[in-house]
């Protein structure tokens, strides 16, 4: 017979592995509860979210319904999506956007992908950050042309969008939250996990002899990297690259927003990511190829007085374009492209 000593003995081991199951499956529970809302594919950093919008699934959800939403529109035919298409790399796949009855602006379209790590936003960085940046194409005349005040009444006079807002901050739309949603859902707009990422990895195959030699060249004798570096392939500054300094009213860029004489043609380095599908390029959309990019350099840009002191002649061989070319297009293609696809709107 067990004496009084060994049940208690056995009363404790029991009530210890009892304790131990609640406890793993606590640690479980919040290892999955603190599982990132937006996943970020290799080579990128982790996602910089403003201490006041956090990013959510229903805040996400909703942003992309507006993003695609037309109704944000004076004649309910624009929407983000418009100019920012995702098979074209969030851009529109045109020399310039075009917006409010045709009306069609100066410069091309920014590409959204991988926004979250700019650290200015817009061609001439006038906005500080997502948020900042998402309600200017809806208020402006020549791009979707309807007032926030109208935007803010629209919205909420749909019961679907009310009831997400409702439930997300607790009141009906307003200029902020809808902001805020506009921008959470930018930022899932990421590419990376691309070959180059796989081959920095160790995957030596994962680039093409052809890329390789490009990838050599862009770090090395095509100076690519001056500007274009980093995870996201891109300095987050503004450079004069003589791009449209030759017209009689050429663009003045960053100078309009800086007031310094130094800014005068300058424009935000746009990062590569995906870069093969946001063709045409430069701000004013005047180079339809990636080939004709790199040409651009390789001749040393358009002579100015503000010309940055990056652009110089490369001479580049033939084959070393074609190579340079090669790396951006097969390199940095991300494997998990996020090609979002319009949702079913609220109503």
């Amino acid at each position: 017979m067990m004496t009084l000593g060994k049940y208690r003995l056995i009363a404790q081991v029991i009530t210890a592995g009892f304790v131990l199951s609640i406890f793993i499956s606590l640690s479980v529970s919040m290892l999955q509860a603190e599982e990132p809302v937006i996943k970020v594919p290799a080579g990128l950093d982790p996602i910089p979210f403003p201490e006041d919008n956090p990013a959510t699934k229903e805040k996400i959800a909703l942003g992309k319904q507006l993003f695609f939403d037309k109704r944000l529109s004076r004649d309910n035919t624009i929407s983000c999506a418009s100019c920012h298409v995702p098979v074209k790399g969030y851009s529109n796949g045109a020399r310039f956007a075009t917006g409010f009855k045709g009306q069609k602006g100066g410069r091309s379209s920014p590409a959204l992908i991988n926004a979250s790590y700019n650290q200015f936003q817009f061609w001439d960085g006038r906005a500080a950050s997502l948020e900042d940046q998402a309600l200017g194409p809806i208020a402006n005349p020549i791009e979707m042309n309807l007032t926030i005040k109208e935007a803010i009444a629209r919205i909420n006079a749909i019961p679907g969008y009310k009831q997400q807002f409702q439930k997300i901050f607790g009141s009906e739309a307003t200029p902020d939250t809808l902001a805020k949603t506009l921008a959470t859902f930018e930022r899932t707009i990421l590419s990376g996990d691309a070959p180059y990422d796989h081959f920095k990895a160790g995957d030596k195959k994962a680039l093409s002899e052809s890329a390789q030699r490009g990838m050599k060249l862009y770090f090395g004798k095509a100076s690519c990297s001056a500007c274009h570096v980093g995870p996201n392939f891109t300095d987050n500054a503004f450079h004069n690259l003589g791009v449209g300094m030759n017209a009689k009213q050429p663009d003045t860029g960053r100078k309009a927003i800086s007031k310094l004489g130094g800014d005068h043609g300058s424009f935000k380095t746009p990062g590569l990511r995906d870069i093969a599908r946001s063709a045409p390029y430069m701000h004013d959309g005047s180079l339809k190829t990636l080939k004709e990019v790199v040409e651009y350099y390789n001749k040393g840009g358009t002579s100015n007085e503000f010309l940055d002191e990056e652009i110089f002649p490369l001479k580049l061989t033939p084959q070393e374009i074609d190579d340079v070319v090669t790396f951006m297009k097969e390199g940095l293609a991300s494997t998990k492209y996020p090609d979002h696809k319009a949702p079913e709107l609220p109503k």
